[in-house]
């Protein structure tokens, strides 16, 4: 048995048909990690939805509307990049759930993973780049308003850029402290640090992410490290390490919430970096030992994940449920 909880449904499947986005992957993860017995069923805990009163924590009143009413207008639509159904909205409030669940057994266990979520790139007032609800973001002001945190930092390892979590805390003030160098043969640029966002400065929020790669347009994290493409292992976890310190010298996050995005791969249809499946898991090892050593409890979500082979995104999600162990073990 696990010393955390896995949150998981079903109906974590995406209905999009043909896509890039592998909406079979979480059915797949939720049985590997049973078929090799990392996990055994006492681990998963099933989500509810979130209700349209956690969604409207973050999300305007008039794009939730549309989204229940199934009145996006054809732009809109397009905008997100998966086709509209009102069974992929119950599955988008499904996975913002699984976040808040996640949020909330972390308090307790110290960790939690969701097996989905990560849905970055949903703003305030519309979707984007497969990703209808900001479910992290959800998941914070959720724990906010319960009263049960205070600030939460977001680290984002996707290989695209969270502007939907950067828009919603944007930063307002510019801190004293930049982020350090990493390795000098790492051309990567990080962007000043930046302190304090919604609500008197309670979201710090760190993006990791290719610079030449989706979204066009980045709006400023607390952190950004734009990466150059075909950066490999070591020069990532240099910067990683550099931004994690960074950032929590400058800021106490009660709760962090770290976005686990499979597609940083070298493999991956979608990204432009060169990690390798060994490099990953020590990408989620460093980010668990941080947040172990200083007592943070960690939400994880999966996020992106596009590799040419399937099986190679559904290994990089498993292994972060392992380094998970690893680190976490009592």
């Amino acid at each position: 048995m696990l010393p955390f909880k896995l949150i998981y449904s079903d109906n974590y499947y995406l209905p999009i048909g043909a896509h890039v986005f592998p909406a079979e992957k979480y059915r797949r993860v939720h049985d590997r990690l049973l078929q090799t017995a990392v996990a055994s069923a006492e681990d998963f805990l099933p989500p509810q939805p979130a209700s349209d009163q956690d969604i409207l924590l973050v999300h305007a009143p008039e794009y939730v509307r549309k989204l229940k009413t199934g009145t996006l207008s054809p732009q809109e639509e397009m905008q997100l990049e998966v086709p509209f159904s009102p069974e992929l909205v119950q599955a988008f409030w499904l996975a913002a759930g699984g976040s808040i669940l996640s949020a909330r057994q972390a308090l307790t266990d110290r960790i939690a993973i969701n097996i989905g979520g990560g849905f970055h790139h949903a703003f305030p007032d519309h979707g984007e780049g497969f990703c209808m609800i900001n479910d992290v973001a959800v998941a914070i002001r959720r724990m906010q308003r319960d009263h049960k945190i205070h600030t939460a930092m977001t680290v984002d390892c996707d290989v695209h850029h969270g502007n939907g979590t950067a828009a919603i805390f944007a930063p307002t003030r510019t801190a004293s402290e930049p982020l350090p160098s990493a390795s000098t043969s790492t051309r990567a640029q990080a962007r000043p640090a930046k302190m304090h966002g919604a609500d008197a400065g309670d979201v710090f929020t760190i993006s990791l992410h290719q610079h030449n790669n989706y979204p066009t347009w980045k709006p400023p994290s607390s952190i950004d490290v734009d990466l150059p493409d075909g950066v490999g292992d070591d020069d990532y976890l240099g910067w990683l390490d550099n931004a994690l310190s960074s950032g929590l010298r400058q800021f106490e996050p009660d709760l962090l919430c770290y976005i686990a995005g499979a597609d940083a791969y070298r493999e991956d249809q979608l990204g432009g970096l060169a990690l390798t499946i060994e490099g990953l898991k020590k990408r989620d090892e460093l980010v668990f030992r941080v947040a172990r050593a200083r007592a943070i409890p960690v939400m994880v979500t999966f996020a992106g994940g596009y590799a040419r082979n399937v099986d190679d995104t559904v290994t990089i999600h498993c292994d972060t449920v392992i380094a998970a162990r690893e680190v976490f073990a009592p």
